[in-house]
């Protein structure tokens, strides 16, 4: 501290070790407070690293589970459609049989034809058979049309294939045959 310094504070009647004694005291708190923010900081960056190795992990996660998801996702669905093909196999050893028998086998083929729709219906496919109705481009597919006064113009008159969906998406659109008016009437 200067001279004139030491004088003013003389004459303002503030000893000179009280300004060096808060100067000290401030310089002290400032560097506990520096102390502390620094402290903060370091705490700051390893819940960040935490958080960073977190997130890193969950997305390794679910890179995982999409691909697990990907390579195993029709395992129920088949796992379902396993006793249909026995069924099927067992009808083809029963007709293979010198006395087989035809009712038999029908009966058996039915069944089997009725198992394998409970698969599907299970796992969300169902059937688009659209005879009678109005025909809808979004769900049919229109091979051909017929002249005819039987029925409204733009009706379904026959179902060549069935269509389906799986829940609610058409993954194939039935192909049918449309009523058009007859010549000229």
């Amino acid at each position: 501290m200067s001279d004139k310094q030491h004088q003013d504070q003389e004459a303002h009647g503030q000893p000179p070790q009280a300004d060096e004694d808060a100067a000290l005291a401030a310089a002290t708190d400032a560097s506990e407070e520096l102390e502390q923010l620094r402290s903060e900081a370091r705490e700051n960056h390893e819940n960040y690293l935490r958080a960073m190795a977190e997130l890193e992990n969950v997305r390794r996660r679910g890179e995982r589970e999409v691909a697990n998801a990907h390579k195993f996702g029709l395992e129920k669905f088949v796992a379902e459609l396993l006793p249909v093909r026995d069924s099927l196999e067992m009808g083809l050893k029963a007709g293979e049989q010198e006395q087989a028998d035809v009712t038999a086998l029908r009966e058996g083929t039915d069944l089997t034809l009725k198992m394998f729709g409970q698969v599907l219906e299970k796992f969300g496919v169902e059937e688009i058979n659209p005879e009678g109705e109005p025909f809808n481009p979004e769900r049919h597919e229109a091979v051909a049309t017929t002249p005819t006064g039987e029925v409204e113009p733009d009706t379904v008159v026959e179902v060549m294939q069935k269509g389906y969906l799986l829940n609610e998406r058409v993954v194939r659109p039935a192909m049918v045959v449309v009523a058009r008016p007859p010549a000229g009437g």
